[in-house]
């Protein structure tokens, strides 16, 4: 025990005389331990659990309740959302108090609470916001908005407004203009959620914005009754149809379930664990080599140490010691001002930036977790120089010789076997899932960390014919393998895992980008006036066509039942090539011969031929069936006189100028053929003729709906996802931890060189060849470190990408006329794209990058000096 306090009064001292050193160090395992610990609190603190909601959302009530558009039984979740699965028939007529009252029992109390958007006029022309008719002062809503200045409504010529849509043109007193009737509210007082303090909404009292109110489009009620709604009402009050968010249910959830215990994700588990194991391979591999330099700026006091009866022992103590005074100081620093920080944040409300925060939360397992992590890497990176200093030969070293302690050239057998069982292990994982893929890859990279000095060693070899400034940096790299080798693998670590995640992000997007398809050209403006009755949709066209001179609108049905419902028709699910069609709100087209030139893009005699004479014309073969495209309904409940809602039509195939665009388009008389019912309901307007911006197309919207209220307008944007922001995300985290792992082992490199520089001064070499030998140093670490990186991060990469996209068949067991039978689903190919722009700047650009700012900032001055040995 005497020995290892000796050990720590050492270290301690020696940190605090070596300050610069020490400084490094600390930043180098502080920095991640503040950086998680902070994310973890903050996270924690913005993650709102339902109890934390639970104000918010119901205030004082006892409970929430909302319409579906059905009047059948659902099933909801505790907290009051998910998964309606309504069945049953549409309603037609909203549910009225003394229903709800009755439903509720003797003593209940009502208060109207609904929600949608509504459209209103901002200086640059129009927008859509959230919007609530709630009566904020009534004692049931206490908590669900902070008055922030002015007053509340107390009229339906009155509505406050939340801070964000004072940026969009709102004035506290000012009138605003809202809705499409153009009907002007004036704004009294300002509010904020409690939560999202970024949002945009309108909140006034119950009327005041005129909202949708059929069932199913926001309306909803604050509930006060007279004993708690426990989860065996809000069952009963499923039955008929109605989602309810219960203060009992809530804050007492029934057995079983639990709304913010320990996640059982299996997969976010692994997940976490790869990223901890990843962090404090990087820190050790980064910190290692300062250790390394620590050691050598102390070898003599070592020597003394030795020469005075210490042992081996107590040098790889005193060696080890560093790490743990170190570490350990730099988790405890970093876990103060990661948790500190995070919760000033939180205390001072910066979580309005992003949106607003909760009550302040610590998740102290993890935290502490992660603050032992950050020790332990500490005292882990001082491993490899505390057995150098063992080794080290003391009348050298007191001698004023350098040491020749063995350097060891890895374990080639020992990573050649990681290698092999990590590639093996990331093979068997691809059927699992992508995080399985990269967990199983960290034995192929402990493998290349094992291999790192043999590596460095055969590539300086392979530099023996590169100009001299850089065979005396590849001949220095080999020599000092300890301290290469460990920045070697360390950019090694970074390359192989930005590279694996930028190949299976990109082939994911591609999978996507490829599969996506809609069904109409995009930029096509399209004019919805669902539910509007034959003289209501006239008036529409004849404004329409005012409102666009030169303009030839093409007419689409919609597809109704006997009860006047509107169904969406689409290819019925089941496609194999996986592909996401976009049916936006009306499905497949359905129309005359001018709308299938618009989907199909060219003019085809053959297909407006079968169009004519009742047939879909399909623009995939693949979808067609036995002569038939194979469609299902979209609906609540049954259409009358159909198996299930599912149907078919005859069909032909035909091809469409971008067949991204198209998918089918179905003949009125088809449509009418399977016992439905069409009715124009939609305008189509060529993007030839007319494609308006996105502030067009609210102002067109907004000017429909002052003449047919209930109007949509929508243009087909396409496929909108990008993968650009997430690889220059992938790039700059490369950045930072090659130059980092480069600059701090050229930085030691170029201290150790001192002698070889004074001679090659003394030689009458000039600043420019001593900054080429300083250059090369760092365009070998890099380059050697990107280079396998990226070859092994490829691999990995493509496993991923091949378990992110792939579908694999599976066998499920169907009962037919013939009995059970195991009928074998299809599986699709993965997808596999890789971003060779990201990899050519990950593999040359960094390197040249590194060695560029390495040589241009190297100090050229040196002081001659005496060798000896």
């Amino acid at each position: 025990m005497s020995a290892l306090l000796a050990a720590l009064r050492i270290s301690r001292r020696d940190a605090l005389r070596a300050r610069g050193r020490t400084a490094l160090i600390i930043t180098m395992i502080a920095l991640p331990v503040l950086v998680i610990t902070g994310l973890l609190t903050f996270a924690e603190t913005a993650d709102l659990t339902p109890r934390e909601r639970l104000t918010a959302n119901i205030g004082a009530a006892d409970a929430r309740l909302r319409t579906t558009e059905g009047r059948g039984r659902l099933e909801q979740d505790p907290s009051g959302w998910c998964c309606p699965t309504a069945r049953g028939p549409v309603s037609t007529r909203p549910w009225t108090q003394a229903e709800l009252a009755g439903l509720l029992g003797p003593g209940a109390r009502l208060l109207p609470a609904n929600e949608g958007s509504v459209d209103f006029r901002a200086p640059d022309g129009h927008d859509r916001v959230s919007a609530r008719e709630l009566d904020l002062r009534d004692p049931l809503t206490a908590g669900m908005y902070r008055l922030v200045e002015g007053r509340l409504p107390t009229s339906v010529q009155e509505v406050a407004v939340t801070p964000a849509m004072l940026e969009r043109g709102a004035r506290l007193g000012a009138p605003l203009s809202v809705l499409r009737e153009e009907k002007a509210v004036r704004v009294v007082g300002v509010v904020e959620h409690p939560h999202q303090t970024r949002s945009r909404e309108i909140v006034g009292l119950p009327g005041s914005l005129l909202l949708d109110r059929r069932d199913g489009y926001g309306n909803g009620w604050l509930a006060d009754t007279a004993g708690p709604v426990t989860w065996a009402g809000v069952k009963r009050l499923n039955a008929v149809g109605l989602l309810v968010q219960s203060r009992a249910v809530i804050e007492d959830p029934p057995a079983g379930i639990q709304f913010d215990g320990p996640s059982r994700d299996v997969d976010r588990t692994v997940a976490i664990g790869l990223a901890g194991t990843m962090i404090v391979l990087e820190v050790v591999l980064l910190a290692g080599p300062a250790f390394a330099v620590g050691l050598r700026r102390r070898r003599r006091e070592l020597a003394l140490v030795a020469a005075q009866g210490g042992s081996p022992g107590h040098l790889r103590m005193i060696v080890l010691a560093d790490g743990v005074v170190l570490g350990g100081g730099a988790a405890v620093l970093g876990t103060a001002l990661g948790v500190g920080l995070a919760s000033l944040s939180a205390v001072l409300e910066a979580g309005r930036l992003i949106g607003g925060v909760g009550p302040l939360e610590i998740p102290w397992t993890p935290v502490v977790a992660v603050a032992l992590l950050g020790a332990a890497s500490g005292t882990a990176a001082a491993v490899v120089p505390a057995v150098q200093a063992a080794r080290q030969d003391v009348a050298a070293v007191l001698g004023g010789r350098r040491s020749r302690a063995r350097d060891r050239v890895g374990r080639p057998v020992l990573g050649l076997l990681l290698i092999a069982a990590g590639i093996a292990a990331t093979v068997s994982a691809i059927r699992f899932s992508a995080v399985w893929v990269l967990a199983a890859a960290v034995l192929t990279q402990f493998g290349l960390v094992a291999l790192a000095p043999r590596l460095v060693r055969e590539a300086a070899r392979a530099a023996a014919r590169l100009p001299l400034p850089f065979r005396l940096a590849a001949r220095d790299a080999s020599r000092h393998r300890g301290r290469t080798a460990s920045a070697v693998a360390a950019v090694m670590t970074a390359a192989a895992a930005v590279t694996a995640l930028g190949t299976a992000f990109n082939s994911d997007y591609a999978k996507y980008r490829d599969a996506f398809q809609v069904t109409r050209p995009v930029g096509t403006t399209a004019v919805y006036g669902r539910g509007f009755d034959d003289a209501r949709w006239d008036k529409l066209k004849a404004v329409v066509e005012r409102r666009l001179p030169g303009v030839r609108p093409i007419e689409a049905a919609e597809a109704y039942n006997a009860e006047g419902n509107a169904f969406g028709l689409a290819v019925r699910s089941g496609d194999e090539k996986g592909r996401h069609f976009s049916y936006d709100m009306d499905g497949l087209p359905i129309g005359d011969g001018r709308l299938l030139a618009l989907v199909q893009g060219r003019r085809d005699p053959a297909a407006a031929a079968a169009f004519a004479s009742g047939k879909a014309v399909v623009f995939d073969p693949s979808l067609v069936r036995e002569g038939r495209l194979p469609l299902e309904v979209s609906s609540f409940g049954r259409v009358s006189g159909l198996s299930g809602g599912d149907l078919s039509v005859p069909a032909v195939v035909a091809t469409a100028a971008d067949p991204r665009h198209a998918v089918a388009v179905l003949p009125l008389a088809a449509v009418q053929a399977t016992g439905l019912e069409t009715r124009p309901r939609i305008l189509y307007i060529d993007p030839a003729s007319y494609r308006p911006t996105r502030q067009q197309e609210l102002d067109l919207e907004w000017e429909l709906n002052g003449v047919a209220p209930g109007t949509d307008v929508h243009v087909q944007t396409g496929f909108e996802q990008e993968i650009i922001p997430q690889l220059w995300l992938l790039l700059g985290a490369a950045l930072v931890l090659v130059l980092g792992g480069t600059f701090v082992a050229t930085g030691l490199a170029a201290a150790d060189m001192r002698p070889d520089l004074a001679t090659m001064a003394a030689v009458g070499a000039p600043p420019g060849t001593r900054r080429l030998v300083v250059a090369g140093q760092a365009g070998f670490i890099a380059g050697l470190g990107v280079l396998i990186g990226t070859v092994a991060g490829s691999v990995t990469g493509i496993a991923g990408a091949w378990s992110l996209t792939a579908e694999w068949g599976y066998s499920t067991v169907v009962t037919t006329d013939l009995g059970r039978q195991t009928l074998t689903l299809p599986s699709t190919p993965p997808t596999i794209e890789i971003p060779w722009l990201f990899l050519a700047a990950i593999v040359v650009g960094l390197p040249v990058l590194a060695a560029l700012v390495a040589g241009l900032s190297a100090r050229t001055g040196v002081t001659l000096a005496r060798r000896t040995g």
